[in-house]
């Protein structure tokens, strides 16, 4: 117990399960808990319990398999940032992972805590958008895979049923020719929560056609999305500043933003479309 708050630490999954079966509609689940040791501190959120899995093991760890990087839930930024695996197969995940909170946070943060949080502003969720995650998510029912780009279905709302836990994102390793941008904008350089986040990697064949792009977008919607629209228009196309300045008006429209506190809605449509720009302006002069 802690206060009046009731906690439940498993060491084991199975003893996990059987506590979310159990009470899976009680609790709040606690991994690295850099957000919800603060909404405790500041009582914006009081759960009455508290399932802590960060004795959970098993779902530490980064291995390739079955032709995918696979990271564990519980995998934290720094370990992310220090990764070869990741490193090889998804490089901008490691300059996501960069751009969280300071080296406490990062050394505690971690993924799955970044995607069941479900923020529109979280880091890493527009980089495994476009890189068309899945995630590994079970229960005392079993262990089933959802796709990242449905897990999403409202503004901190997920598909998890309340007696499911994610295990792992499985993600699709870049090919060798395939270029990568990421780019958080902040109100300071570090230390930010995002008002535009985006991640995108696109095949370029001879001639300057694009083949293929995926562009994940945080901050701009209720949920991290895919720019499918802007993807439609690029894909198969040579790439000109005319198809440029098409593709900016393009994902202003797809976007749907907010005014908060950090930014306005004007601003990020703005600052969206010249990212996009800045990417696909690389794109151009990028050889191979």
């Amino acid at each position: 117990m802690i206060g009046a708050i009731k906690v439940y630490s498993p060491t084991t999954l199975a003893q996990t399960y059987e506590v979310l079966q159990q009470r899976g509609d009680q609790l709040q689940v606690l991994a690295g808990g850099t957000d919800l040791m603060v909404y405790l501190n500041t009582r914006i959120l009081l759960p009455k319990e508290v399932l802590n899995i960060w004795q959970l093991n098993e779902l530490r760890g980064i291995s390739f398999e079955s032709g995918a990087l696979r990271i564990g839930a519980l995998t934290t930024y720094t370990q992310l940032i220090r990764a070869p695996l990741v490193a090889e197969h998804c490089p901008i995940l490691i300059e996501a992972a960069k751009t969280i909170g300071a080296i406490q946070t990062q050394n505690r943060g971690t993924i799955g805590g970044n995607i069941v949080n479900a923020s529109p502003a979280g880091d890493t969720l527009p980089v495994l958008a476009a890189f068309d995650a899945e995630l590994e998510v079970g229960s005392h029912r079993g262990v089933r895979m959802i796709p990242f780009n449905s897990f999403y279905t409202g503004y901190r709302k997920t598909v998890l049923e309340a007696d499911e836990l994610l295990l792992a994102v499985r993600i699709p390793p870049k090919q060798a020719d395939e270029h990568l941008f990421f780019y958080k904008l902040g109100t300071r350089r570090a230390q930010a929560i995002s008002k535009v986040v985006i991640a995108a990697k696109a095949r370029r064949e001879s001639g300057q056609i694009i083949q293929s792009i995926q562009i994940g977008l945080g901050s701009v919607a209720p949920t991290v999305i895919r720019a499918r629209s802007t993807e439609a228009l690029l894909t198969g196309q040579v790439l000109s500043p005319a198809l440029i300045e098409h593709a900016k008006e393009t994902i202003r429209q797809e976007i749907h933003p907010i005014t908060d506190f950090r930014s306005t809605e004007h601003y990020r449509r703005f600052a969206t479309e010249n990212l996009l720009a800045r990417f696909l302006r690389q794109l151009m002069t990028e050889v191979g």
